[in-house]
């Protein structure tokens, strides 16, 4: 049974959202996909919503770009926890679906991550997730000490050989 629903406001959007998918299969979290506008069928952006809590959803993460309103609805029409995810737009490179999405009235919050930041969203459904479910919890902190390691790897790295052949050796891909 599906924990998150993941929604976008166009298929055009599941380039970015794909990379909530992505993270929650890498933990094994169950989700439903599927395309709602807010605009173009409120009704049904609606029925998801109400319905969401009542149907096993614990989470739902939403992607909106331009006037970006799909997360708020969907927050103001459920109880559970959403992610909004602004998607980058061609007229204002998302700076309209971020400020839409964040700029939420008092009283319907929705957690907001970067633009185009859909694997920050799955990574933070899963961490919700995680409040109640121990193995969750387990999974996160070792994800967490992996990316701790990369990243002091990295700086062992840069400091044995120095800024120029580290940039060289990542621009050839050897590294």
């Amino acid at each position: 049974m599906p924990l998150v629903g993941i929604v976008m406001g166009s298929d055009s959007d599941l380039g970015v959202m794909k990379q909530a998918a992505e993270v929650l299969e890498e933990f094994g979290v169950d989700y439903e996909m599927t395309v709602i506008s807010a605009h173009r069928s409120p009704k049904r952006a609606i029925e998801y919503a109400s319905t969401a809590a009542e149907r096993g959803l614990e989470v739902i993460i939403a992607g909106a770009g331009g006037a970006a309103h799909l997360p708020g609805v969907l927050a103001a029409m459920t109880p559970l926890p959403v992610i909004g995810v602004p998607i980058k737009t061609k007229t204002l490179d998302g700076v309209d679906s971020l400020y839409s999405i964040v700029q939420m009235p008092s009283g319907i919050p929705v957690a907001t991550v970067s633009i185009n930041g859909a694997k920050n969203a799955g990574i933070l459904a899963v961490q919700i997730l995680s409040v109640v479910d121990s193995v969750l919890r387990t999974r996160i902190a070792e994800y967490k000490k992996k990316l701790a390691k990369e990243v002091n790897d990295k700086a062992v790295l840069l400091e044995e050989l120095g800024y120029r052949e580290y940039l060289k050796r990542k621009e050839e891909g050897s590294l």
